[in-house]
């Protein structure tokens, strides 16, 4: 019989600094953050998100759906809360929202020229816990967005927002998110893939097919519902995989993610993302 894995590790910092401490034994990503709260000594609610590799506020590096088996975690804490007043004089705002899977929803880009990106006190990273008085810390991120989007326009709103906390030595300038994590420092081409639903697994990397695929995903996520997400992505991606025509990607998605109720035409554009990727097209 082949030899047993061993026991999975991974080296993590509290990103503001902290010593360097161990965490192991985590199923699902709800585990990761309490087992980096309880090696620190904190609540696993203080953890807005985490990045790899770098102790930056970096979109581009957050923690998703995959983790090298060599990647450093840094984990994200509460800071200093703010708020601020807006008055909606434009239908987009201009944030794209994304969260950590444990009821954090943050802001993962502002759209440069838009009308949060006037905004300065608004940053990347910003968690937002409340609008116009209605608290959202719980909310998933397609629903943090919807709210958002349904402001009322040439009327003032008000954001409630935590911003991660940061050493003074570190404080970085304002920045533009990214799209896809480059999180693949791994071994061999194995990783740990995390999951909102069911135990984290070790798998082959995904292929270079599925990984455009996934990149053009979490694009039309944005486009159409104002949020991030490579785990929702990669796993729309593998309902597309063995379907054989819309209808039943469709009633798989319904069937799995039927809370986000995507548009028809959403799904549409998915399906056809996934086979231009099958096809070489993207």
């Amino acid at each position: 019989p082949p030899a047993p894995r061993a026991r999975l590790h991974f080296h993590a910092q509290l990103a503001h600094g902290s010593a360097t401490g161990r965490v192991e034994g985590f199923a699902s990503a709800r585990q990761l953050y309490a087992q980096i709260a309880q090696v620190f000594g904190i609540s696993p609610a203080q953890i807005m998100f985490c990045t790899l590799n770098t102790h930056k506020v970096d979109m581009d590096k957050l923690l998703g759906a995959q983790i090298g088996l060599e990647d450093f975690i840094f984990a994200h804490v509460k800071g200093q809360r703010k708020e601020v007043e807006v008055l909606k004089n434009d239908d987009v705002l201009g944030l794209t929202i994304t969260d950590n899977g444990t009821g954090c929803a943050f802001i993962k880009r502002i759209k440069e020229g838009s009308l949060m990106d006037q905004i300065k006190t608004v940053c990347v990273g910003d968690h937002i816990e409340s609008i116009n008085g209605v608290n959202v810390s719980d909310c998933r991120h397609y629903k943090v967005a919807k709210m958002l989007k349904d402001l009322e326009k040439d009327q003032i709103f008000k954001l409630e927002l935590i911003e991660p906390m940061k050493a003074f030595e570190m404080l970085e300038p304002r920045s533009q998110g990214g799209a896809l994590p480059e999180a693949k420092i791994s071994r061999g081409r194995e990783t740990l893939r995390l999951r909102t639903k069911g135990p984290a697994t070790v798998e082959e990397m995904p292929s270079e097919a599925e990984e455009k695929a996934i990149k053009k995903v979490d694009e039309l996520l944005e486009t159409y519902m104002g949020i991030r997400d490579i785990e929702l992505a990669a796993t729309m991606v593998e309902a597309g995989r063995d379907k054989k025509n819309p209808d039943e990607f469709a009633m798989a998605l319904d069937e799995s993610l039927g809370d986000f109720a995507f548009p028809d035409e959403f799904v549409f554009d998915v399906w056809g993302a996934i086979g231009d990727a099958k096809q070489g097209r993207l």
